[in-house]
């Protein structure tokens, strides 16, 4: 189906201040529809969990609708999803709990190319528990984490691999099907960090292999919050701390505390925007493939001007390998002039490209950018051919 982005952009309220934002990878702009749905909730009458009162049953069908959102969304089962403050909140807890079985000779492994919130939370697990940490590397010249980098860390002592399904920085996807198969091999686990594929392309966690998948809402249209996927049956395996009056069901005795049931709310908005991109038809679950499968050949479409255009600027140095497959991310600096100052000139010409490392600390480390980092450039649905061109018209000027 045809994608019209100026119908999509005609719903997003924030983009009548002018800005070519660019900045998505950190936290995209938001549709009317789930600004309404966020007040709505909150002008509405919710109450703690229930089914005496209507406030009580409110929020229980507000928690239902967003778990079974959130599965369309990744291809899961509603009994499978976690709700928490962030990705981050969610990885810790689930590594803190994982870690409660794990000792000395036991082996967990990370990726170099990876958000630090996917590499933080299990080297503190590991030290905790008297694990062996191992890192996997990739190649500082494409980006790219293969299946053999992983292998090769890989041991019968492995009980948790933690991989990124895109890298935030480069955009480079790894090979998480046969990464995931590997370490299912090795007898371990998988922890995919789906943020920055999830706003680009359509997620099957099955196909994909994860054992645990988490993304976060405020990357694909919708409010600051972090959602995690994983099977019940091996979510009841995991038993986090938590209160004495916490229900032990799975999956409510990983939440802590009461739900923002606001936040809810606008989660399940962001996905139904996102199954009407294209006004495909079916299920809601159809009609987010049809709509991503649409995204994905937008956004395609402008990396691609977006790559000619930079390559053809005079000392503009990029990162990766613009010929793999990647989410629409750009990632480069101009020789000479410092990542802060592109920044700032960038903004000045309203163009909202923001530069850094990005949490990617080690990825960063390993391209050899330091602490300064570099400019990212990330394209959203709202993406215009002539936002690209005014990115590139700034870069030239600065350049």
């Amino acid at each position: 189906m045809t994608y019209d982005v100026d119908a999509v952009r005609a719903r997003f309220p924030a983009l009548a201040e002018g800005a070519a934002h660019f900045d998505g990878p950190g936290g995209s702009q938001t549709p009317a529809a789930v600004a309404d749905s966020v007040a709505g909730t909150l002008r509405s009458a919710v109450a703690n969990r229930g089914s005496v009162t209507r406030a009580e049953a409110r929020a229980e069908e507000i928690v239902v609708a967003a778990r079974a959102a959130a599965a369309d969304l990744v291809g899961g089962v509603a009994g499978g999803i976690v709700f928490g403050r962030s990705m981050t909140q969610l990885t810790y807890d689930v590594s803190r709990a994982l870690a409660k079985e794990w000792g000395p000779g036991d082996e967990v492994v990370v990726s170099r190319l990876d958000h630090d919130a996917n590499i933080r939370p299990w080297v503190h697990a590991a030290a905790a528990s008297g694990a062996t940490l191992r890192r996997a590397d990739f190649d500082p010249a494409t980006g790219v984490l293969s299946a053999a980098d992983v292998e090769a860390v890989l041991s019968s002592r492995t009980r948790l691999v933690a991989v990124t399904a895109a890298s935030n920085l480069l955009g480079s996807r790894p090979d998480v099907p046969a990464i995931a198969a590997a370490a299912r091999a090795a007898g371990a686990l998988t922890y995919v960090d789906g943020v920055h594929l999830t706003p680009h392309d359509v997620v099957d966690v099955a196909a994909l292999g994860a054992d645990f998948f988490a993304c976060s809402p405020y990357k694909f249209l919708g409010p600051h919050l972090g959602l995690l996927h994983a099977t019940p049956a091996l979510l009841e395996s995991v038993h986090p701390d938590r209160l004495a009056p916490m229900p032990d069901t799975v999956p409510e005795r990983f939440e802590l505390g009461t739900l923002p049931y606001e936040l809810l709310a606008g989660t399940t908005a962001a996905i139904d925007f996102l199954a009407g991109l294209v006004g495909s038809t079916g299920t809601r679950r159809d009609r987010l493939i049809g709509s991503m499968t649409a995204l994905e050949k937008h956004e395609a479409a402008l990396l691609d001007r977006l790559d000619d255009g930079l390559a053809s600027i005079p000392r503009v140095i990029r990162y990766g390998d613009p010929a793999r497959r990647r989410t629409p991310t750009a990632l480069f600096n101009i020789e000479g002039a410092t990542p802060a100052r592109m920044y700032r000139g960038l903004a000045e010409r309203g163009v909202n490209a923001p530069a850094g490392t990005f949490y990617a600390l080690e990825c960063a480390d390993r391209l050899g950018l330091g602490t300064a980092g570099a400019v990212r450039a990330g394209i959203a649905p709202y993406t215009t051919e002539s936002e690209v061109d005014r990115l590139l018209t700034a870069v030239a000027e600065l350049a």
